[in-house]
């Protein structure tokens, strides 16, 4: 969990074959799974935010463990800061609208 903007832009870039600055969010989790980093292009520049648990883990989706990236939506990102388990929550019904 050393690298700043720089490096983390090198390990997407290496690693991902998505457009960097596209808006998405790109989530790093170290090995202990206590610490977070999310970066992410805003139009002006990269913005990096990085959270620290005192207690606790943050869950790694299924998908991510098999390697490779996966898509969250941005209601799952929120939970997995906030500690909830993603397989666990129940959604409601909601329209979605096709692409």
């Amino acid at each position: 969990m050393r690298k700043g903007f720089a490096g983390l832009s090198g390990l997407v870039r290496e690693h991902i074959s998505h457009e960097l600055m596209s808006g998405d969010v790109f989530i790093f989790i170290n090995r202990r799974r206590d610490r977070i980093k999310l970066l992410m292009w805003d139009a002006t520049g990269f913005a990096l935010y990085y959270k620290q648990l005192e207690r606790g883990t943050f869950e790694v989706p299924v998908a991510a463990t098999q390697g490779g990236g996966m898509e969250l939506e941005w209601h799952d990102l929120a939970m997995l800061l906030q500690g909830i388990e993603l397989e666990s929550a129940v959604r409601r019904k909601r329209y979605r609208r096709r692409a």
